[in-house]
């Protein structure tokens, strides 16, 4: 399942499905499919597994992060805004403190900080682990800073 989602697989996705795989089952790091999914952007692949009753808010061992997160990171702004409306939880930390914002802030993924401050928009005084604001991370990015100040 994990390979055919990073894959963008939607056909062997839905026939593990059909088979009765569950959407969750986790590897070796815990992360699911739809972790892999939403990092790689694959939109059609996360909704068919959030449809399937994937748990939108999965934490991986490790790293503690979620989809949003991962999604997030990258810039996907069409996984995160599908991830948003299925009810993701904007507040939930990774292992360093960090939410989505403060990993969409990090890398400059301004449209991304833009969907997830319409949810949540008192995320921005979130500090991480660290003490920081997602601000702190949009360093050198006028735009950036001018919507998370």
């Amino acid at each position: 399942m994990h390979v055919a989602a990073q894959n963008n697989d939607l056909e062997r996705v839905d026939k593990l499905l059909r088979k009765g795989l569950c959407p969750d089952v986790v590897d070796a790091a815990g992360y699911t499919a739809l972790h892999y999914a939403a990092r790689a952007g694959h939109v059609k692949v996360c909704t068919r597994l959030l449809n399937a009753g994937a748990n939108v808010d999965a934490v991986t061992r490790a790293g503690h992060a979620t989809a949003l997160h991962r999604a997030s990171a990258v810039g996907c702004l069409a996984v995160v805004d599908l991830l948003l409306l299925a009810g993701a939880n904007t507040k939930l930390p990774d292992v360093d403190g960090k939410t989505a914002l403060h990993r969409a802030a990090e890398h400059a993924h301004l449209p991304v900080v833009r969907s997830i401050l319409q949810v949540c928009p008192d995320l921005k005084y979130r500090r991480d682990e660290r003490g920081k604001l997602p601000l702190y991370y949009a360093r050198g990015n006028d735009e950036l800073c001018k919507l998370l100040a």
